[in-house]
């Protein structure tokens, strides 16, 4: 029975872990720059082009992982496809101070906001980190991945490709 039940698990997180979510536009919560400056998130907008909104934490090294496995490619990816990358950290009050210090040491060139208070996080039914959203050029979310392991980014770059070209997803 004890395998039954892990087996049912680890088939709903399969089935789950790679999504479209088809909840439509970004839902509206206030976020920081990292110059202390705040803005809404339903203003996020890529002029028709896909964004990409990953959520991560300092602390946590998935996150990292695939935002560095991301940046490897990213300039090429946004050559062709026009995508913005937007990376929400959901640290708090706590350990905010130690995103802009991560951001410089890794060198990404994506736009970082913090949500310190986790309404954004919560507004889009983030539950754990790292979880990454596609928007289409109309503001529509098409697609939501839950955690990462080595080679996610691959099938990342093949949905933007697929959303910059106007393609459905398959699922």
């Amino acid at each position: 029975m004890k395998k039954l039940f892990i087996l049912s698990c680890v088939l709903i997180l399969s089935l789950t872990a790679f999504k479209t979510t088809g909840d439509g536009k970004l839902p509206s919560a206030t976020v920081k720059k990292l110059d202390g400056s705040t803005v809404n998130s339903n203003t996020f907008s890529n002029n028709g082009k896909p964004m990409i909104i990953s959520f991560w934490a300092t602390w946590c090294k998935p996150c990292k992982k695939e935002l560095d496995a991301v940046n490897e490619e990213y300039a090429e990816l946004v050559k062709e496809t026009g995508v913005k990358l937007i990376a929400i950290s959901i640290d708090d009050a706590r350990s905010s101070g130690k995103v802009v210090t991560d951001v410089k040491s890794k060198g990404w060139d994506y736009e970082v906001y913090i949500d310190e208070n986790q309404d954004f996080k919560r507004a889009m039914n983030v539950n754990n980190v790292p979880h990454t959203f596609i928007v289409d050029g109309n503001g529509e979310i098409v697609w939501s991945h839950n955690s990462y392991a080595e080679g996610d980014e691959d099938i990342l770059f093949a949905n933007v490709k697929k959303v910059a070209k106007g393609e459905k997803l398959d699922h």
